[in-house]
């Protein structure tokens, strides 16, 4: 149960960017989510990622002194948080949850992937190897990443 909630299922076990793959593996998830139950679901299930992510990396790192590629809980995590202002205002706006408005999608991923690659202050300062530092680097990174998309999506849609 630990190492399959860590792995998100095996999906950190992928060759090549696992961080990247658990972060591609959340957009099925929350649209999904999304589509059968709005806002609220893509939340509470995001929820459920951060703590019970928090929980199993506890037991995962014990001993260990880095975070472990293969631990990917928390960019799904991140990017279930960076989803959030498109889902809210998809249901806000009461747009059909059938809609893939794909720009919101992938721009999040890219936006979030550079910045938890990146790390950029103050995403870095939260990065430590402790079951709440693996979590919130991402959970940063993914709030940032909604701000930005937020504004954008804004921007493009002429609510500014």
């Amino acid at each position: 149960m630990i190492a399959a909630t860590v792995t998100f299922f095996g999906v950190g076990r992928l060759p090549w960017a696992p961080g990247t793959w658990g972060s591609m593996a959340a957009i099925p998830l929350a649209y999904g989510l999304h589509w059968g139950g709005g806002f609220w679901a893509v939340f509470a299930v995001t929820l459920v990622a951060i703590f019970g992510g928090v929980w199993a990396t506890k037991f995962y790192l014990a001993g260990q002194q880095d975070d472990p590629s293969e631990v990917v809980i928390d960019e799904v995590a991140g990017m279930m948080v960076a989803l959030w202002p498109l889902s809210f205002m998809l249901n806000f706006r009461d747009v059909d949850p059938h809609i893939f408005p794909w720009p919101g999608w992938v721009g999040g991923f890219v936006l979030f992937r550079l910045l938890d690659i990146l790390k950029p202050p103050p995403i870095r300062w939260l990065d430590r190897p402790t079951p709440w530092g693996v979590m919130l680097d991402d959970i940063a990174a993914g709030a940032i990443t909604g701000l930005i998309m937020f504004v954008a999506a804004g921007v493009s849609h002429g609510w500014f």
